[in-house]
Parts: structure tokens; C-alpha cells; sequence
């Protein structure tokens, strides 16, 4: 966003752009949620595509979105975002259409649509936010909690022998066929917020080029699901989430 001189003589750096809602995020401080929201709709708006995008949301924390994108918005039901998100898009095919999804839907109950989706080549994009948590019904073990790590449900630790290994379904995806752009990204920092913006940047490019599907995972926090202060969860991403969920990009497509 081009920076402005306002009135009492500073420059305008950032504004809050208008494909957000006035309504105050909700979420838990030190959520990832929020960034993200505002990492996607300022790609909305700097690509002046508002009134030609249409988001889809399920359950859980990812429900929200509607409330604060000033986009048209679908609400799913749980781990069926992809699904929606597909006839939405057969139906009105000139417009840029997402899913916004937690990792208990996209990677628990939603498994199948999610590789059937992206298997098609289906020509819209997927926000996966993977916090490693089942954030919203009471911090239960999710598809992606890593080994060891305590939960409601785990109260001793993930233990492989009882409920197998972490998920990793963003690698899976990068491995068929009909994805396009696969990348797993963060918002931990202002740098990894800038990469992913880049990313979503792109994604709605190549999905006006009509390439195939693409595929952004956001490692992010839950503070209330970890039982750990904002600041704290910074160093546990740091530490235990992204050796095991790395950055950057899985497939990228032939330019």
C-alpha cells in the first residue's frame, strides 16, 4: 500500500484496508488467525478483486472469518470447505474463490475432500492453518500435534504407538498431480507475514490463469490450546513446530 501524508504532517505507513470489518477480532491474543485475515484480504484489496472473491469457512476457530472478511463469505459444515469451495467455483468460474480451514477439519474430518479437491485439480485456493490443536472444542489432539506434545486428550504426551504420527498432509498434497502451488508459511514475524502475503499474492494470480489448485498451510499458534503466553508460543513454533512442519515451498509451477 503506497504510503499518504496526512493531515498532522506524518506518513501514512499502514491502514486497515476496507475488505475487513469494523467488528473487533475476537481472537485469543497472540492468535495467528487475525494476521492471516489481514494477510488475505490486503491481497483482495491491493488486487481490487472484493466484489469477484468469495471465501468459505467450516468449524471451528475458522468459522469467524465471515464476521470480520467484507467479502462474500459461505459457511460450511465441518471438514466440507473444500468441497463447498468446489461448486461455488464450477458454478461462477470467473471468481476467486478460497477455503479458510483449521488443521481438525482440513486434516481430521475433511481428509477426503481435501485430496479428492486438490486430486481434481480443482481451480481455487486453500488456507490451512495449522496450529497443531484442536483450538475452539478444548484443546484436544489434533491430526498435526506432534509427538509428545500434551493435550487435553493427551495428557501424557502423543504417543505414536496409541494414536500414530503427526499428519503431514501438506506434504501429501504437494505430491498430486492437480496442485499447483504448495507452500507452508508463517506469521510469526514481520518477515514470514510479508512471505506469506507474497504467496497468497500469487495464488490468486495463478488461479486467474486457471492452473490447478493451490495449497497455503500457515503454521501458526494457539496460546489458550498450548497453555502458554503469546510470547512463549513463539519459541515453541520455533523450536518444536517448524522442524517439523518446515517453511517454505513444497511445489512450485513451471513459470
Amino acid at each position: 500500500m503506497e504510503t499518504e501524508v496526512i493531515t498532522n504532517g506524518l506518513e501514512l505507513v499502514f491502514e486497515k484496508p476496507d475488505t475487513l470489518t469494523d467488528v473487533p477480532f475476537h481472537y485469543c491474543p497472540g492468535c495467528g488467525h487475525s494476521v492471516v485475515h489481514r494477510v488475505l484480504m490486503e491481497a483482495v484489496k491491493e488486487l481490487g478483486i472484493e466484489s469477484e472473491t468469495i471465501g468459505v469457512a467450516p468449524v471451528g476457530c475458522s468459522v469467524f472469518a465471515y464476521h470480520y472478511m467484507n467479502i462474500d463469505m459461505q459457511e460450511a459444515a465441518h471438514g466440507r470447505a473444500s468441497a463447498v469451495a468446489t461448486g461455488i467455483k464450477r458454478v461462477l468460474p470467473h471468481r476467486y474463490v478460497f477455503s479458510y480451514q483449521g488443521d481438525g477439519d482440513l486434516a481430521a474430518i475433511g481428509t477426503a475432500e481435501t485430496i479428492h479437491t486438490v486430486n481434481r485439480g480443482e481451480n481455487i485456493l486453500m488456507v490451512f492453518i495449522n496450529n497443531g490443536i484442536y483450538g475452539m472444542t478444548g484443546g484436544q489432539m489434533a491430526p498435526t500435534s506432534l509427538v509428545g506434545q500434551i493435550t487435553s486428550t493427551t495428557p501424557y504426551g502423543r504417543n505414536p504407538a496409541e494414536v500414530g504420527y503427526p499428519l503431514k498432509i501438506t506434504d501429501l498434497v504437494a505430491q498430486l498431480p492437480g496442485a499447483l502451488f504448495v507452500t507452508r508459511q508463517a506469521v510469526h514475524t514481520p518477515n514470514a507475514v510479508r512471505k506469506l502475503k507474497k504467496a497468497v499474492l500469487k495464488s490468486f494470480e495463478y488461479q486467474k490463469q486457471k492452473r490447478g489448485t493451490c495449497f497455503i498451510e500457515v503454521v501458526s499458534n494457539c496460546p489458550s490450546g498450548w497453555k502458554m503466553t503469546p510470547k512463549d508460543t513463539i519459541g515453541y513454533l520455533e523450536e518444536k513446530m517448524f522442524p517439523n512442519y518446515p517453511l517454505g515451498d513444497l511445489k512450485v509451477p513451471k513459470e
